[in-house]
């Protein structure tokens, strides 16, 4: 199988990692858990907005269609995307249609709304069932482990933009 072949196995995704004026980020908990990969039904459920790519769909407005769909979030500017794909494998046992994992774009953003903008049951489909602020650096620990090694990269990738944030107050 080339290369080409082995990436069209991995579902192209987005990823939004949205910050509040105090270079906070929002986490929201997963509607449901992984009990089907052996985990408890509160284990690893927080993690950043994320979703799948339509055909031909620009991966910015892929960003902000899946911000909206699970947050409500309207009000957001788009600060910057990875330059590359991040990709990771879907673990034994964990079915998503015929996906081997997931290649994914990730967006940060910052919101420009209030609190009260935030909106879990803006979709027919609703993918988090509370929703918090919290320190950039929490996210590993919070996301299921298959999908820890690309919360690491963010995390680090992001620290500067998080600092400049956090330092323009």
């Amino acid at each position: 199988m080339g290369q080409a072949d082995f990436i069209k196995r991995f579902r192209p995704n987005v990823g939004v990692v949205l910050f509040n004026d105090r270079a906070q980020v929002f986490y929201g908990r997963r509607v449901g858990g992984f009990a089907d990969l052996g985990e408890g039904p509160d284990d690893y459920r927080w993690q950043f907005p994320q979703g799948g790519v339509d055909p031909d769909e620009d991966l910015a407005a892929a960003a902000f269609r899946e911000l909206k769909e699970e947050t409500g979030v309207f009000s957001a500017r788009l600060l910057a995307m990875t330059p590359g794909w991040i990709a990771y494998a879907f673990p034994a046992g964990y079915k998503k249609k015929n996906w081997k994992g997931q290649r994914q774009k990730w967006a940060a953003m910052l919101f420009e709304g209030a609190d009260d903008e935030i909106d879990l049951q803006a979709d027919d489909h609703q993918e988090f069932d509370d929703w918090r602020w919290g320190e950039l650096e929490e996210a590993p620990d919070l996301i299921v482990p298959f999908k820890r090694e690309v919360y690491q990269d963010l995390v680090t990738g992001l620290l500067p933009l998080r600092d400049f944030l956090r330092a323009r107050g």
